[in-house]
């Protein structure tokens, strides 16, 4: 019943969008980019609140914003050359799984990952 209710509100059931990837992929860097921004802003000010009055965290805000913004347009850059055939080839499938995996183990990770090591550096220098 729902789907059928689905069917006549919007038009055509879930199951009739066509497959892009494109679109998926440029969606999930749009997610990704909005999880990492949180986790960024999560993580840097949990080495700001930390004792000591290090601008270690503010270079590490930096770096981070300067490493994710090109891997992120070379994984948008890859799907977008695309023709509109290949946007809609199931084959691509595990390459699109392969390149969701590393943008989201990257939107994830990195934040965390080049925190603690500023956060080594601090307790090594500082």
């Amino acid at each position: 019943m729902a789907k059928n209710w689905q069917a006549e509100v919007w038009g055509k059931p879930a199951q009739d969008k066509p497959l892009d990837w494109r679109k998926r992929m440029s969606d999930n860097i749009a997610y990704a980019l909005l999880a990492y921004t949180a986790l960024q802003i999560f993580v840097t000010m949990g080495a700001l609140h930390s004792k000591g009055g290090s601008l270690l965290p503010y270079f590490a805000l930096a770096l981070l914003v300067a490493a994710i913004i090109p891997a992120c347009r070379r994984f948008e850059h890859r799907w977008n050359r695309l023709n509109d055939d290949q946007a809609a080839d199931p084959s691509f499938a595990a390459a699109y799984r392969r390149d969701r995996t590393w943008l989201w183990l990257m939107a994830i990770g990195l934040p965390f990952a080049i925190t603690a090591l500023f956060k080594l550096l601090a307790l090594f220098f500082g």
